[in-house]
């Protein structure tokens, strides 16, 4: 009864796949909507759907395709317990997706290119700053190489002007900051904080 979500910028947002007898396989897009998406979610340990893609949104799967007219009800422990028809007529153009609450992804705004400015991060579907009480060495350079961006060279700071504050505390790098220690709309973390920013030496986009 595995599943995972492949294609997206983490580990709870992608193309949804699910393993049977040891073959990873994608699902129909047919009847694919919000109720479905909380199920993969939930079972991720990822919160809840904030969107339910259909249309290979996340590219393309391979493999069969194990599920279509997935009718969740929201409240199954995990996808296989929905109700689905036992054929389909889709091809991998209609593979579904999901993004999940708990699904962070970063940018920089406000610099010369996207590898430069102020740091904003899309979670529980709004965009918010960080505050940079804790935003050390390691903090901006985990960031820098999630970007594609090399390493830190400066961290200028902003100010808040997004409705949510996000701290992050990494100690040691990682593959992204959502891999980090970190808090949410929590005040004392970010009390008279500003908004972190940083200047990678990489160029961006």
């Amino acid at each position: 009864r595995a599943l995972r979500l492949a294609g997206g910028r983490s580990r709870c947002e992608g193309r949804v796949e699910l393993q049977q007898e040891g073959t990873w396989g994608t699902v129909c897009d047919d009847g694919w909507d919000i109720p479905d998406a909380d199920v993969v979610c939930r079972q991720l340990q990822c919160g809840h759907a904030v969107r339910a893609h259909g249309n290979a949104a996340f590219g393309r799967g391979h493999g069969p395709i194990l599920r279509d007219e997935v009718g969740c009800e929201g409240h199954e422990r995990d996808l296989w317990e929905c109700p689905a028809a036992p054929e389909h007529d889709c091809s991998h153009k209609e593979d579904a997706g999901v993004v999940c609450s708990e699904h962070q992804e970063w940018r920089l705004a406000g610099g010369r290119d996207g590898c430069a400015g102020r740091v904003e991060v899309f979670f529980r579907g709004t965009w918010s700053t960080v505050c940079n009480s804790t935003w050390y060495e390691t903090e901006a350079t985990v960031l820098c190489r999630t970007l594609g961006c090399g390493d830190a060279l400066q961290r200028p700071a902003f100010g808040h002007t997004l409705p949510g504050k996000i701290v992050y505390m990494c100690g040691t790098p990682q593959p992204s900051l959502a891999h980090c220690l970190w808090f949410f709309n929590k005040s004392a973390p970010c009390y008279q904080s500003w908004a972190a920013g940083v200047v990678c030496n990489g160029t961006g986009s």
